[in-house]
């Protein structure tokens, strides 16, 4: 598990410094994933141990929402000068998923 947990926080501080060293407008642990995907896919395949670390995180998944339920509570006056802007954000976002969700489906299925 230490071993798993070590791959992936070297993935993400690969994602951080590449973001700060670049000043890319993408989160450093995005960027992460993306290394760690490009690096599975050329694998074709996951380590069993980064495998079950990665199942128990995701079963903790829930709790990383914590901190953002807490800053839109604590900024709530933001959030409802902006309603507008943010139920417009999360429409289309949801949209998006939608389509890329469906995309990605038929690109799976199709193989």
């Amino acid at each position: 598990m230490i071993r798993a947990m070590t791959i992936l926080l070297v993935y993400q501080l690969v994602g951080e410094a590449l973001v700060m060293a670049a000043d890319l407008p993408v989160p450093g642990p995005v960027m992460g994933m993306m290394f760690l995907f490009v690096t599975l896919l050329v694998r074709g395949s996951l380590p069993e141990d980064v495998q079950t670390t990665a199942q128990g995180m995701l079963r903790h998944l829930s709790l990383l929402f914590v901190p953002a339920g807490v800053g839109v509570i604590v900024h709530a006056t933001v959030v409802a000068d902006a309603w507008i802007w943010v139920v417009l954000t999360l429409v289309l976002s949801a949209l998006l998923t939608l389509a890329v969700t469906g995309w990605t489906m038929q690109l799976v299925k199709g193989r």
